[in-house]
């Protein structure tokens, strides 16, 4: 079992330096685990988590974190930053997730002036996260937003190691980034687009496919999976492709390389 005694020790004095915080959560196991953190070491009103309730937060993923607030007796305060209001968001250039992050800092800092003097703002950004790219880390730094995970070098491993030590609910949920990134770049995004994705993933869930990325291709769907469900998901794709036409999508293809993180972000790097 991995050594993660050190790393806390380290998580326990960086917030030593950081008494009064407000957490930007996901739902997912990184901000979870600092929101967790942050309410045990620094008491409940002094370490509040805010979500953002928008069109490309999974309804799945605020109903987690809801019950994961609920079940460690952390504060969420639910606001929308409405970040597909924004044209510079909408039309999904490759950096959107700048533009995203932006309304979201905003919108707590604003919470901030308004309610939570002196707090500062964190988030669940660890250090695996430097090495990909990633937009929302120029946004975060703009707004002068805290990583102590990051901080403290700790990466999405030992962040699960961690979670399951707490017996944290969330320490192996699947990866669950905004719906937004099922679309290519350029793809303009919508309510009505995002959606479709939603439904068509939770549909697929209630199917076994836990972890699944439906990808948005010009009114299509490409369904990614691991790869050792593909055949699995090819047994019922008759079943699967009438399902999804009934959500709008015109064709529907299940991607032989299997769910890979990050796919799209490829284009970028082929245009370099």
């Amino acid at each position: 079992m991995k050594n993660t005694e050190p790393v806390i020790s380290l998580l326990k004095k960086w917030f030593d330096h950081h008494p009064n915080v407000l957490v930007a959560l996901s739902g997912g196991v990184d901000s979870c685990l600092v929101a967790y953190m942050a309410r045990q070491l620094l008491g409940k009103d002094h370490a509040i988590s805010v979500i953002s309730n928008s069109a490309s937060l999974k309804e799945k993923d605020l109903s987690d974190a809801q019950h994961f607030c609920e079940q460690y007796d952390i504060k969420l305060i639910e606001i929308d930053a409405n970040e597909i209001s924004d044209i510079n968001y909408s039309s999904n250039p490759v950096n959107r997730c700048y533009y995203c992050k932006s309304k979201l800092y905003t919108s707590i800092l604003q919470l901030i002036e308004r309610d939570y003097p002196g707090f500062e703002i964190i988030n669940g950004n660890n250090f695996s996260d430097l090495g990909d790219y990633r937009p929302g880390i120029e946004a975060a730094n703009e707004n002068k937003i805290l990583s102590p995970l990051a901080d403290c070098n700790i990466d999405k491993e030992t962040i699960r190691a961690i979670s399951k030590q707490y017996n944290l609910s969330v320490w192996n949920k699947p990866a669950s980034p905004c719906l937004s990134s099922r679309f290519p770049y350029g793809e303009s995004i919508t309510k009505h687009k995002l959606k479709m994705v939603e439904m068509a993933e939770n549909m697929l869930n209630t199917k076994g496919f836990e972890d699944v990325r439906v990808r948005y291709k010009a009114g299509n769907a490409s369904i990614e999976v691991p790869a050792n469900q593909i055949r699995k998901l090819k047994l019922i794709s008759p079943e699967v492709n009438n399902k999804l036409s009934t959500y709008g999508f015109k064709q529907v293809n299940i991607d032989d390389e299997g769910l890979i993180s990050g796919k799209l972000n490829r284009d970028i790097k082929k245009n370099k």
